[in-house]
């Protein structure tokens, strides 16, 4: 008889386990993108360097990368016989297997924009983007326009040309849904102490400056400038409620407590400084003070943002009188921009009475701007009489019309 008893289990389905919810993120390649344009002056003494020798734009960054322009004015082959003009886009730092597209435009500087023009953007690209190997790779063309055309075209103008560059650096990134992502707002602590500033709570030490009041906080200012921290040090036991700033005019003061509190410089500040007169002394342009004041305070911040503001009204006339000034205030970056740009037009700079002053005070500069002058004259010139003379008239104290010029003691 069967046991109707029996032990055996009843099989069940085994029981689901929870799914993990998908997850998704798409892989974006695109360009980043950045220009640089490059003027070339006195093309026709650069002419006759020789087949594979090139003028080199300055160093220009795009997606990382260190990038220049490079122009032969004999052309890149020998064989060519100084035909055509080259030009090139190179790799000028490290980098592997780099991949970009690029664009090169002759200027047409007639304005009617009849440009020569050579690009990858904006049209299908049958291999993709071109890869540059390593440092020193180049793109572009050994017969980019036949020197005779070129010299007889609107591209060609005063003995100049201009030649813009587009590089277009590929890169790809990983996106992922924005709920994996949180966006993060932009900094506001320097509007949070500017509004300190404004409102003046909290204030603990007044500065009188020519008779104009300035409320501020003592810990803010010293953990700014060295000075300040310094003098405050000092001041802790005597706790001075005023202190009397010399030398100083009071809007330059307010400017400079401006930055200290919001790590800028006011905007009215800036546009008033744009449209002050070039012919007027670098002492008396306020980015000049500002930046002289920034040097006093030890900002070198500002003095840097100061540097670069004066760096762009530069002038055969006032290039000898700020480059004594960026010596006196210790803007190294603004005295060197200031002797490439003396260099670059020595003749011009050395009918300026502020170079006249630059000689009688600070020889040393004179002799910095001969170093920079050799290794222009050393570089791309190739009219040896002319260069001759102008380092003559440098290294021997002559005038700009050759005459000697005995130095006065």
């Amino acid at each position: 008889m069967a046991d109707t008893n029996s032990n055996t289990p009843t099989a069940t389905a085994p029981e689901k386990s929870p799914s993990a919810s998908p997850t998704s993120s798409r892989s974006v390649t695109h360009t980043v993108n950045g220009s640089h344009k490059f003027v070339i002056q006195g093309y026709s003494l650069a002419k006759g360097m020789g087949p594979g020798k090139h003028i080199a734009s300055d160093d220009f960054t795009v997606g990382g990368y260190q990038w220049a322009v490079y122009f032969y004015p004999d052309g890149k082959n020998v064989e060519d016989n100084s035909t055509y003009v080259s030009i090139f886009i190179a790799l000028a730092s490290d980098g592997t297997d780099v991949r970009a597209l690029f664009e090169l435009t002759l200027v047409d500087q007639s304005g009617k924009g009849k440009h020569k023009v050579h690009s990858h953007f904006e049209r299908s690209l049958e291999s993709g983007p071109y890869t540059l190997k390593y440092r020193g790779s180049m793109w572009g063309y050994k017969r980019f326009l036949r020197r005779s055309t070129l010299e007889n075209s609107d591209y060609l103008k005063d003995d100049c040309l201009q030649i813009n560059c587009t590089v277009g650096v590929v890169v790809s990134s990983i996106e992922r849904p924005h709920s994996q992502t949180i966006s993060i707002p932009e900094s506001n602590i320097g509007a949070h102490f500017g509004a300190l500033l404004e409102n003046l709570e909290g204030s603990d030490v007044t500065f009188n400056v020519d008779g104009e009041k300035f409320q501020a906080h003592r810990l803010i200012l010293a953990a700014r400038s060295p000075m300040f921290r310094s003098e405050f040090l000092h001041m802790l036991e005597e706790s001075k409620e005023e202190i009397f700033v010399k030398d100083l005019e009071p809007n330059v003061f307010k400017a400079l407590l401006y930055f200290i509190y919001t790590d800028s410089i006011a905007e009215d500040v800036v546009v008033s400084s744009s449209s002050s007169s070039s012919d007027s002394g670098v002492g008396d342009h306020f980015m000049a003070k500002l930046l002289a004041a920034a040097d006093r305070y030890g900002l070198e911040r500002l003095r840097l943002m100061c540097e670069s503001h004066l760096c762009k009204n530069l002038s055969v006339r006032s290039v000898a009188q700020v480059l004594s000034f960026a010596e006196e205030h210790h803007a190294t970056e603004l005295k060197a921009v200031c002797l490439r740009f003396a260099a670059m037009n020595l003749g011009a700079v050395m009918q300026s009475k502020g170079f006249e002053h630059l000689k009688e005070n600070n020889p040393s500069l004179q002799s910095e701007l001969l170093k920079i002058l050799a290794q222009n004259c050393g570089d791309v010139c190739s009219n040896g009489s002319k260069s001759r003379s102008v380092w003559a008239q440098l290294s021997d104290g002559g005038d700009s019309n050759g005459r000697r010029v005995r130095q006065r003691t």
